[in-house]
């Protein structure tokens, strides 16, 4: 993320507002917009004075796979294994008495029952509106750097180079 501190917790940004100033460029993909920053960067210009900015946002849904109830009740097993592992781990740490790997087991394997009944019961309830597993993303068509107008010049010859 670009408003982190170096030390954790976040800086104070202006998200609320797009950047006023000269665009400089524009590139098709983030990446080559990361690459022009990092040549300001390079050439001791000032980064604080630059933004990237996303043009023409499209929402892109890529669907996976066909979803089925063994496919439902595998991925339920798995994060409710790894949260009862969580939990059996952290009351562990809370109660000395209690013996490990027994406990941390038998909560592995509770939360993995939970989480496959609960996947196949929301799956069933939904079967035939959503039959298939997607991921979602935010991509832009364009990216534009964005500078102050007091630097845009230096800015331009430094990515002319």
């Amino acid at each position: 993320m670009s408003n982190q501190k170096p030390f954790g917790g976040r800086a104070p940004s202006d998200s609320a507002t797009i950047p006023r100033g000269e665009i400089i460029a524009s590139y098709e993909s983030y990446g080559e917009a990361q690459a022009a920053v990092d040549t300001l960067a390079h050439a001791d210009f000032p980064v604080a004075e630059v933004s990237i900015v996303g043009n023409d946002l499209k929402s892109v849904e890529r669907v996976i796979g066909k979803q089925s109830y063994a496919r439902a009740a595998i991925s339920g097993a798995l994060s409710g294994l790894w949260l009862g592992l969580f939990f059996g781990f952290f009351l562990v740490i809370l109660s000395p008495t209690a013996t490990s790997l027994p406990f941390i087991a038998a909560a592995s394997l509770i939360g993995a029952g939970f989480g496959l009944l609960f996947r196949i019961v929301t799956y069933s309830i939904s079967r035939r509106r959503r039959d298939f597993t997607s991921t979602m993303q935010v991509i832009a068509t364009s990216y534009s750097l964005v500078v102050s107008p007091d630097v845009a010049n230096k800015a331009r010859n430094v990515l002319e180079r």
